[in-house]
């Protein structure tokens, strides 16, 4: 789509680069033609988040254990049994960081991806299906990958030993070196979807404005800063918030990884969710379930409209 922006001074009379100007989106009219493809999305959002949400609201606020059709409501019980035994608060702290450190992970090297590779040429070509690979394993086949990678007999281990004779070092037995590594692992996995949402937003900055910005003097981390970063906002806000729900919502690499260890280092909400059901306390479960569901609304909600408001039409 062709920008209706009109191309702003890079530079101020002094010398120094100015920012694009920021605003609020015009908002889209939902129109007849467009109700056909707004309506499955809502069908499957109905059926795959509302209707199971629903059905687990009575659930979080019994003692049912699964063998038996009697429920008994216990209200605020099976969150004050999480909070005493400090599942609620360590999994909660496990994996805010672990969120954090995977958005932190993935949209930095996405990005850096991203500009490496823009360009349609052969060899990026190659590059991005190289990088995309992740995206098409597993993630529990991806974490035992790792897992093996990772072992204190492994082949990372072997390859700095090169370097340092005698290294030896378990990755995954450190509670610390545990976190940051399946957060890392979780990150490379995705890393490929976003660099491709970048890539895309890249080659849709216009080029005049870059070009005006050359020609006015601006250095290249001005033009990024000033240019091209602002016009990248809508690929920014898609790929910060997926990728902070997706690790506010993982399961699979640390099951496969680390299995919540050592200790509860890699317990995430989602890992204790599946820990309590399968020790068939049911409706502990469905509190924790709530709790993460919860959590990712209330993150999710006010990042994007604090981010969409940052967003310039392009």
């Amino acid at each position: 789509m062709v920008t209706q922006l009109q191309a702003p001074p890079v530079s101020s009379p002094a010398g120094s680069a100015s920012a694009l100007p920021a605003g609020p989106r015009p908002r889209r009219r939902v129109t007849r033609r467009t109700w056909p493809f707004i309506i499955p999305s809502i069908v499957l959002i109905c059926v795959f988040f509302t209707v199971p949400f629903l059905l687990n609201l009575p659930f979080a606020f019994s003692s049912w254990t699964g063998y038996s059709s009697d429920i008994a409501l216990v209200g605020l019980s099976n969150f004050e049994l999480l909070a005493s035994r400090g599942i609620l608060w360590t999994s909660t702290a496990v994996t805010v960081v672990y969120a954090v450190i995977c958005m932190l992970v993935q949209n930095v090297v996405s990005l850096s991806l991203a500009f490496a590779l823009r360009d349609n040429t052969w060899g990026n070509t190659f590059f991005r299906s190289l990088f995309f690979l992740p995206v098409l394993i597993s993630p529990l086949a991806g974490g035992y990958i790792w897992r093996a990678i990772l072992d204190p007999e492994g082949p990372l281990n072997a390859a700095i030993g090169v370097v340092v004779p005698g290294f030896s070092f378990a990755w995954l037995g450190d509670p610390v070196w545990a976190l940051f590594s399946v957060a890392f692992v979780d990150a490379w996995k995705w890393c490929g979807i976003a660099t491709l949402v970048y890539i895309a937003g890249i080659n849709s900055v216009p080029r005049e404005l870059l070009e005006a910005a050359e020609i006015d003097g601006a250095p290249p981390w001005t033009r990024f800063w000033k240019v091209t970063f602002p016009l990248l906002a809508p690929a920014f806000t898609f790929n910060v918030v997926t990728t902070l729900i997706g690790a506010l919502t993982a399961y699979d690499v640390v099951a496969s990884m680390t299995q919540g260890g050592p200790g509860d280092s890699t317990s995430t909400l989602n890992f204790a969710v599946v820990q309590q059901f399968g020790y068939s306390f049911f409706g502990v479960a469905s509190s924790l379930n709530l709790f993460v569901t919860l959590l990712v609304i209330v993150v999710a909600i006010p990042l994007v409209s604090w981010l969409r408001r940052r967003e310039i039409s392009a």
